[in-house]
C-alpha cells in the first residue's frame, strides 16, 4: 500500500459564496459537494479542476483558523501559462506577478482570488 496522491487541500475564505462563485465561474472549477456542517451557516465546500484527483475546501476562517490573504501553500498548474493568465485577467483575476520565464526552469507568475489569496500559477518548460 502507498499513498497515491493528495485527495483535499484548503483554502480559507471569508466568504463561502464569493468564494465558490470565483472557483467554479472564474476559474472554470466543477463544483463537487456543498453541504451544511451543523449550526450557523458554515458549510463544506469542495470544488476541482476539471478531472483533477485533487479538490479543494473552501472552508469558513473561524476562530484558531490561518485567516485568507496572504500566499497560499497551493500551487496551481497550467498547460499554457500567458494563455490562462490573460483568459483570467480578462475576468478580473489580479496579477500581482505577470508570467514569467524564473531563474529554476519554469514559468511562474502569482494572482489573487476573491478572497486576497494569492497563490502560485505554473507552467513546466
Amino acid at each position: 500500500m502507498a499513498i497515491t496522491h493528495i485527495g483535499r487541500t484548503t483554502i480559507y475564505v471569508d466568504d463561502q459564496d464569493r468564494a465558490k462563485a470565483f472557483y467554479t465561474e472564474t476559474l472554470g472549477f466543477e463544483l463537487v459537494m456543498d453541504m451544511p456542517m451543523g449550526e450557523g451557516g458554515t458549510r463544506w465546500i469542495e470544488v476541482r479542476p476539471p478531472g483533477a484527483q485533487t479538490n479543494v475546501v473552501l472552508f469558513q476562517a473561524a476562530e484558531g483558523f490561518p485567516k485568507p490573504g496572504g500566499m497560499n501553500p497551493a500551487l496551481f498548474e497550467t498547460d499554457d501559462i500567458k494563455a490562462t493568465a490573460d483568459d483570467l485577467r480578462a475576468k478580473g483575476v489580479e496579477f500581482p506577478t505577470e508570467p514569467e520565464f524564473a531563474a529554476w526552469g519554469k514559468w511562474w507568475a502569482t494572482f489573487k482570488d476573491s478572497e486576497g489569496n494569492e497563490f502560485g500559477l505554473g507552467q513546466d518548460g
